[in-house]
């Protein structure tokens, strides 16, 4: 029978994280899960609880958003602890990528019942995330996303983004894959996707899969900011992909530089400046998912 530790961000469930605590532990205790609860003061201190819970042979559940996902896993990569997912944050697209269902109760089902996948992790120098690392527009985006208090959900990244639009220029971006030869090209932003969407529900790289051992490189190039702007919908469906100004490649390693500072943002956090390698880590996390799940890879 598997035991849990329920890490739990204090802000999850837009801050109703008690409330909804004693609703998932009387659903918990109706799968029979054991399970026990602690409160994360912070990411580092995740990490501590997360490797606790490993040692004691316990799953280390994370009710949050894809950072705390991304801490946890962080602190059990390559290890043989287990990470399980309790939506509890606003964008919520790691859970989204493996099929477990937004409301937390509903994805303590995927606790009892899910299988453990050996599944593919990012890394930044020494700071993994679980989605998608981007830089460029992304990066003004998220900023704006993560400062403002006007508004809640997952409707802050799309706000992030119009906001960033209204003073966005242009930047010139070099990527290199696998070592190869620099490419050089104007546009709005680079991302390197280990799972498929970000931003609350942005399918922004529709056909990454969390078990190639790959990164999905997204490159959106230059072009009138209205025409971004009728382009941003079709992120929510994965349509953009087949527009001639975006770019798609694969790669196990890209590095990324540009002519202007920018922060590079993964699970919602900054993570490093660029210049920097962003690099595959194949099979680092072991993930409860959905029992249904046959196939990670492309929607």
């Amino acid at each position: 029978m598997r035991k849990l530790l329920l890490i739990v961000n204090p802000s999850a469930a837009g801050g109703r994280a008690a409330l909804v605590l004693a609703d998932v532990q009387s659903t918990l205790d109706r799968h029979g899960l054991v399970h026990r609860v602690q409160w994360s003061r912070s990411l580092v201190h995740a990490h501590e609880l997360a490797r606790r819970a490993a040692a004691a042979g316990e799953v280390a559940v994370a009710f949050g958003g894809d950072g705390l996902v991304g801490a946890i896993a962080h602190a059990l990569r390559d290890s043989d602890g287990i990470v399980g997912v309790l939506p509890g944050g606003r964008g919520n697209d790691f859970a989204r990528a493996l099929g477990i269902p937004l409301e937390p109760c509903a994805a303590c089902e995927v606790l009892a019942t899910g299988v453990v996948r050996t599944l593919d992790l990012g890394a930044v120098g020494s700071n993994t995330f679980i989605g998608i690392a981007s830089c460029g527009f992304d990066s003004d985006a998220n900023r704006i996303a993560n400062e403002t208090r006007l508004v809640r959900g997952n409707l802050v990244y799309a706000y992030g983004a119009l906001r960033a639009l209204a003073a966005w220029k242009a930047a010139t971006f070099t990527v290199r894959l696998d070592g190869g030869e620099g490419r050089t090209f104007r546009g709005y932003s680079v991302a390197a996707a280990s799972s498929n969407a970000y931003g609350g529900g942005m399918w922004l790289a529709p056909d990454a899969s969390l078990e190639d051992g790959l990164l999905d490189v997204v490159m959106i190039h230059d072009m009138p900011r209205m025409r971004f702007l009728r382009l941003l919908p079709t992120v929510f469906k994965g349509r953009h992909v087949r527009l001639p100004v975006v770019d798609v490649v694969r790669a196990r390693e890209v590095e990324i530089s540009a002519d202007r500072p920018f922060e590079v943002y993964a699970d919602g956090d900054p993570i490093a400046r660029l210049p920097a390698t962003v690099r595959a880590v194949r099979g680092g996390a072991r993930v409860i998912v959905p029992a249904s799940a046959r196939d990670l890879g492309p929607r």
